[in-house]
């Protein structure tokens, strides 16, 4: 990731050190390898996802729609780049509410552990 990140600061993709101070509310772009995807029995549909960059972990959830409309991109690609709202919770848990996904290029062999 370190070496995607001029290009993707360029676009104006933050990484997970930026989201700790980033305003809650924004629509922003963070990108990374997704590392884990879960979909809890007690979860409605949503789908919880990890992605890690360069500088730590970003938590990733997709509401059901979404999964519906991004689902090849969502389940099978090794690394992505997600558009959606910045929430913080009291607590300082920093979440993204994903509105858009697309494959990111990293070039790198990379499994993710799913719904386990």
């Amino acid at each position: 990731m370190r070496h995607l990140r001029p290009g993707l600061s360029g676009r104006g993709v933050l990484s997970a050190e930026q989201l700790r101070t980033a305003e809650s509310g924004r629509r922003i772009e963070v990108a990374g390898l997704v590392t884990h995807r879960q979909r809890p029995a007690t979860a409605s549909g949503i789908t919880f996802m990890n992605l890690e960059d360069e500088t730590g972990l970003v938590n990733v959830i997709c509401g059901a729609g979404f999964w519906a409309r991004h689902r090849r991109v969502a389940r099978d690609e090794p690394a992505v780049i997600v558009r959606g709202i910045l929430e913080r919770s009291t607590e300082g848990v920093v979440n993204v509410l994903a509105d858009a996904i697309e494959p990111l290029r990293a070039g790198v062999a990379h499994r993710s552990r799913d719904f386990r």
